[in-house]
């Protein structure tokens, strides 16, 4: 099989297709999760520990400054604040894809759960059995 009729296989299959909504739909997710955060959870509790924004936190491993020639030079700074957020981030998206995947657990459970129950016969199997136990009695 050559490769381009392989990939076009591939491409075309199933999963892919429903991995890539997956990815586009998860994508999203992420930014509502992370307007959640940056925008309704972390404002909130900066205040309550002394209106300190979270994006402002880091550490100084050197100030900005001027070069001899007149170029300033940004300041290197490790941003914790921001991990933090990330971390927050991260933990409210595992925490409802925990959540999901539980309620579909339970949803499949209950599904199996359920008795078969078997068609009723039609109106030709009766007939038959009416036939059947008809000559069985005589």
């Amino acid at each position: 099989m050559s490769f381009i009729k392989e990939f076009k296989v591939f491409a075309v299959r199933g999963n892919v297709v429903d991995l890539a909504i997956a990815v586009i739909i998860g994508g999203a997710f992420g930014r509502i999760v992370t307007s959640l955060v940056n925008d309704i959870i972390m404002p909130p509790i900066g205040l309550l520990i002394g209106g300190v924004d979270f994006k402002d936190l880091m550490f100084v491993l050197r100030e900005a400054y001027l070069d001899p020639s007149g170029v300033e030079i940004n300041a290197v700074t490790i941003n914790y604040g921001n991990f933090i957020q990330f971390i927050i981030d991260f933990l409210i998206i595992a925490f409802v894809i925990f959540l999901a995947i539980r309620a579909m657990s339970r949803l499949q459970k209950k599904e199996e759960a359920k008795p078969v129950i078997p068609p009723a016969p039609s109106r030709e199997e009766k007939l038959l059995e009416e036939i059947r136990d008809l000559l069985k009695n005589r």
